[in-house]
């Protein structure tokens, strides 16, 4: 059966120690929400349309905050998840710094937004317009975040991106 195929190429690919498991954006099934909304036309969904356009006014697939303290975005991936990359899509149009030192936090709890979940990595820099992946080395975890800390940020971002396997599949 086809189902039996696919079920021998993922136990021959496992076992040849690829990266199979990242060949599927969880991210894409998300529901997305932010700390509060700059354009309405600009929801937070707009970061899992699967569209890495980072022109945020003619794009039509960026979001922004407005600014705020800790500002952040997340998504809910509706189910346990041990994520193993994030890749983000810079705004290109302008003012890329905006995301510089922006945090990416994975876990199961919604306290404080989801921002005390672990961090997986620290985005220090990403060019105007560019995608630039974080390994997160398998974290489990349900929500995403994208957080900047500190006073008066603006959180700007034209795609994420969520790469892993549901959390009951051990490699």
């Amino acid at each position: 059966s086809l189902q039996g195929l696919g079920s021998i190429l993922f136990q021959f690919l496992s076992n040849q120690n690829t990266t199979f498991q990242l060949t599927y954006n969880v991210a894409l099934r998300g529901v997305a929400a932010q700390s509060s909304l700059f354009n309405w036309e600009y929801s937070p969904s707009k970061l899992i349309d699967g569209n890495r356009n980072s022109n945020y006014n003619y794009g039509g697939s960026c979001s922004s905050t407005v600014f705020n303290t800790n500002p952040w975005w997340r998504v809910d991936l509706l189910d346990l998840y041990r994520v193993t990359a994030v890749t983000i899509t810079n705004r290109g149009d302008c003012c890329p710094e905006r995301l510089d030192g922006a945090e990416i936090r994975i876990g199961n709890s919604l306290e404080n937004n989801g921002i005390n979940n672990p961090r997986c990595d620290v985005i220090f820099h990403i060019p105007a317009g560019e995608t630039n992946t974080f390994q997160c080395n398998e974290m489990d975890g349900r929500y995403v975040v994208v957080v900047i800390p500190g006073q008066n940020k603006i959180l700007t971002l034209c795609e994420v991106e969520v790469y892993g396997l549901p959390a009951g599949n051990h490699l």
